[in-house]
């Protein structure tokens, strides 16, 4: 799979394209179905498939400090896509000029003189150009000029509720501790990613060495708690007990995310990018009055992460 940064990395002489456009912050099952539409309509025409997202997210430029919980970086959201088959991520840098390009413009800049757009998909509530002021209906129109067609994916929606799967979801129930629930929406546990950092080393002294993961900026961490799930380091996942939370048992104000990944002995993580994913909310933040109890409630929470994580492969 091809990524390229901004219009200038696309290839000389790039042909016909199938491309949808979006944020597409974590990839979710309502941004795997458009996408997997893109797919299998760039089969059919025997083009490739093209993403075009964007960086940073439109938000932060239009509303500075309104940047939402990112549910993925960027190159995670490729890795994704990659997976559904698609051809080729563009990442545009999401620019204060950029943002007041009107739709017509950037419908000509992007996705006619660069793409060549053949087909493009997308979903209902998509909006683009200067304000939010393109619709689909507008993609439509534009394309009966420009020689590409547009089809529109319905909203996966949640069974139970009715509300359509979206990332505003996903980040409120990671926000909430929900992990199951966000997994739900994503297609897959939530993963929080980082560069193991040394911390106060309490997880060793305890029995419990655990990684210390300075997380990207912005990410969307759950809620305080301790957690199940997995520690992913250089491509192999390892079953973790995970604990977030700003270690009020010894005073501690700074919020961190840490996991023990459960009966290995010797990992030397320190300076490893790594990546957690959470499984199942076992407890909140706690404190206890000795530190035997506080001992004996990690042993539980250690057997329990072990349990749950059998029990989601078994």
């Amino acid at each position: 799979m091809q990524r390229w940064r901004g219009l200038e990395d696309i290839p000389e002489g790039w042909g016909r394209s199938v491309v949808t456009i979006g944020s597409y912050d974590g990839v979710h099952r309502g941004h795997q179905l458009i996408i997997g539409k893109a797919v299998e309509r760039a089969r059919e025409l025997d083009v490739p498939a093209v993403v075009v997202t964007f960086d940073p997210h439109p938000s932060e430029v239009v509303r500075p400090g309104s940047h939402p919980p990112l549910l993925a970086p960027h190159h995670r959201r490729a890795e994704l896509m990659g997976e559904l088959g698609v051809d080729a991520v563009l990442v545009l840098p999401f620019t204060s000029e950029f943002s007041k390009l009107a739709p017509a413009d950037f419908v000509v800049k992007v996705l006619v003189d660069k793409l060549h757009a053949r087909t493009v998909v997308e979903g209902p509530n998509f909006r683009f150009g200067h304000k939010a002021a393109g619709t689909v209906e507008t993609l439509a129109e534009l394309g009966e000029t420009y020689d590409y067609d547009v089809v529109v994916v319905d909203l996966f929606e949640r069974a139970e509720s009715g509300e359509a799967f979206s990332s505003t979801m996903a980040r409120r129930l990671i926000g909430a501790g929900e992990v199951r629930g966000a997994a739900e929406v994503l297609g897959r546990p939530h993963r929080v990613e980082g560069v193991v950092v040394r911390g106060a080393r309490r997880g060793r002294e305890l029995g419990y060495p655990t990684a210390n993961v300075e997380t990207l900026p912005h990410t969307a961490v759950p809620a305080d708690g301790v957690y199940a799930g997995w520690l992913t380091v250089q491509g192999e996942a390892m079953p973790a007990a995970i604990s977030v939370g700003t270690n009020p048992q010894f005073e501690g104000t700074e919020r961190t995310v840490e996991a023990y990944a459960i009966d290995r002995v010797g990992l030397d993580l320190y300076g490893l990018h790594v990546g957690v994913d959470f499984l199942d909310y076992i407890r909140g933040q706690e404190t206890f009055d000795t530190l035997d109890a506080l001992k004996a409630r990690m042993a539980q929470d250690v057997d329990e992460a072990r349990r749950m994580v059998a029990a989601s492969e078994g």
